[in-house]
């Protein structure tokens, strides 16, 4: 992202520069040289000492805010931004800024709430769509990333980013025949990262482990900046039983993008495994972050509570599963263990038919996360809609 300073404050401020190494305008031409150099240390102390004098200059708080976020407070970096959008409530660039910082840290729906006056300002502007593209469909919400999508590919129909973008929403959404189409307007121009992609997940639908991970690995190879890419390669290898490999291209996923909630999911399964259960906890918040109510990680982590001995963490975590959902027989069934381990047999004996009943009634699906993650029943209609996944 560029730094620029404004027309206008540096010919209020050149005037000063002259003689006085300390004066603003040298301060901010110093940030602005730190923030190009990747000296973000730097660029913060000066940009605070401007805004220490000049506290309603709005444009350098935000640029204060982008500092912030690309040394990784991005926390504190929000806040710069929101402090900013109160001088420059119509800025797009300050609003895209605090979209982009909210979907870093796993929150698409808050992302969302500030593209949307974006969009309507200017509905054919391609990079505020793709990012309310990538909310949605992280918030599970395919279908509406495609509608809002498929104008824009009518309009640029040789843009590969929204032909790929629209390609991912349909996949997402099942619909395999308009996903090979734009696949098709893809491969126009030759294989590229974007076309192995749709390709491997294309593959991984239909169960073809061998070549989807082929397909992968190019995808890897030509790009491994690509939002999802090893997250999807992991599941591939996991699914062929090649661990070590795909513990590390979930590691190489979130070294992109921390909050990618598949790579934390897949990541944790595999730390629960070999013992490391803080570990694998760490990994589960990120994920909820992303998917606070996603059923198959709120039970993984019951479970690791369980583990360790924490039996009224698990118990109280289980309680509110099972209410949520009255049809989850996996958490009912753990809920059991837990209530006998505590000594409450005729709870557990309670619990413990509750997952009789729901196994019985075949309700119990499959996880909403990817494999390992647990099952996750069917929303009832009195709860609460997750926000669901996660890329940088």
């Amino acid at each position: 992202m560029k730094n620029f300073l404004p027309a206008a404050a540096l010919l209020a401020l050149s005037a000063f520069a002259q003689t006085d190494p300390g004066d603003p305008a040298q301060l901010l031409r110093a940030a602005a040289a730190a923030f190009e150099s990747g000296d973000m240390p730097t660029a913060i102390q000066h940009y605070r000492a401007f805004l220490a004098e000049f506290s309603e200059a709005a444009e350098i708080r935000s640029n204060l805010g982008a500092a912030l976020v690309a040394n990784g407070q991005i926390e504190e970096g929000i806040q710069q931004y929101r402090l900013a959008l109160k001088h420059l409530p119509n800025n797009p660039r300050v609003r895209m800024n605090l979209a982009l910082a909210y979907y870093k840290t796993g929150r698409p729906e808050e992302a969302a709430k500030e593209i949307a006056p974006l969009i309507e300002q200017q509905p054919l502007d391609p990079k505020p769509a793709l990012l309310m593209a990538d909310c949605l469909i992280l918030d599970g919400r395919p279908d509406a990333a495609a509608q809002l999508l498929a104008p824009l590919a009518e309009e640029y129909p040789d843009d590969r980013a929204i032909a790929y973008a629209l390609g991912i929403a349909y996949l997402r959404a099942n619909d395999a025949d308009r996903a090979q189409f734009m696949l098709d307007r893809i491969l126009r121009d030759g294989a590229s990262a974007e076309s192995e992609f749709l390709f491997g997940q294309l593959e991984y639908r239909r169960q073809n482990l061998l070549k989807a991970a082929g397909h992968l690995a190019r995808a890897v190879e030509l790009n491994p900046k690509l939002p999802g890419v090893h997250s999807l390669y992991g599941q591939v290898l996991r699914s062929n039983a090649r661990l070590e490999e795909a513990a590390e291209q979930f590691r190489l996923e979130l070294e992109n993008n921390p909050f990618e909630p598949v790579a934390n999911i897949e990541l944790a399964m595999l730390r629960k495994q070999e013992g490391q259960l803080e570990e694998a906890l760490k990994h589960l918040a990120r994920a909820l972050q992303v998917r606070p109510t996603d059923p198959g990680v709120l039970l993984q982590r019951a479970s690791i509570y369980s583990t360790q001995g924490r039996l009224e963490l698990a118990r109280q975590e289980l309680e509110s599963l099972v209410k949520a959902y009255p049809n989850f027989a996996e958490a009912h069934a753990a809920l059991a263990t837990v209530y006998y381990r505590l000594k409450r047999t005729a709870d557990g004996d309670r619990a413990r038919e509750a997952a009789r009943r729901a196994r019985l009634a075949g309700q119990a699906q499959p996880a909403s996360g990817p494999a390992g993650a647990g099952p996750s029943p069917p929303k009832p209609a009195a709860a609460k809609k997750p926000a669901q996944q996660n890329r940088d």
